[in-house]
């Protein structure tokens, strides 16, 4: 196959779905391997941008998703009448950002380094699609997790955790640890669940 129909048929899928797609389920639909998807997304992101197009090719984490160029937003939203998203809070930005860089965390954990009762938030964050249930931790009462969502990367401008600026210092993990091993130890002489 030509390398201008996988470029069509990628561009299909994209429109089409609306949402992020994985390389694997590219490759899948394609029958090609994952790393022709890669080289042929690059290709696309190229014709994209050296094209006066209203769209472009965005890569969030391993998957790809076709989007509107920022300079044509505003036209969009007339267009759709969308209305604009109120900003979040400071304290909502803080919640997110403890998630972010400290992921997968529980409500417990995020109120341990707020210092304040901060489940509402967590909660509105997962309306409002930027967190997203990540599991159960392995601990006592075996609390639910939060991780960021492919949502979170689209609204930052980013396509992966790794482009997150870095914190002044790494204590985040270290205080994750400790809180589960004392949550955990905690759990195990009461014999409570949390």
């Amino acid at each position: 196959m030509e390398i201008n129909q996988y470029k069509a048929r990628i561009e299909a899928v994209l429109f089409a779905s609306g949402e992020p797609v994985s390389a694997v389920r590219l490759a899948e639909l394609l029958e090609i391997e994952e790393e022709t998807v890669y080289q042929v997304v690059t290709m696309m992101k190229d014709d994209y941008d050296a094209e006066e197009r209203g769209i472009l090719l965005v890569e969030l984490g391993e998957s790809f998703q076709l989007a509107t160029k920022d300079r044509y937003a505003g036209l969009v939203r007339s267009a759709l009448e969308i209305r604009r998203n109120t900003p979040l809070s400071q304290a909502a930005m803080e919640v997110l950002s403890i998630i972010a860089y400290n992921q997968p965390v529980t409500k417990s954990f995020v109120e341990q380094v707020r210092g304040v009762e901060s489940g509402q938030i967590v909660n509105n964050l997962a309306e409002k699609g930027l967190v997203e249930e990540a599991g159960r931790l392995e601990v006592p009462g075996r609390p639910i997790s939060y991780r960021t969502t492919l949502q979170f990367l689209r609204c930052f401008g980013i396509s992966s955790l790794e482009q997150l600026p870095p914190l002044p210092d790494q204590s985040g993990q270290v205080m994750l640890d400790e809180y589960i091993s004392s949550e955990a130890a905690e759990e195990e002489g009461t014999g409570q669940p949390e």
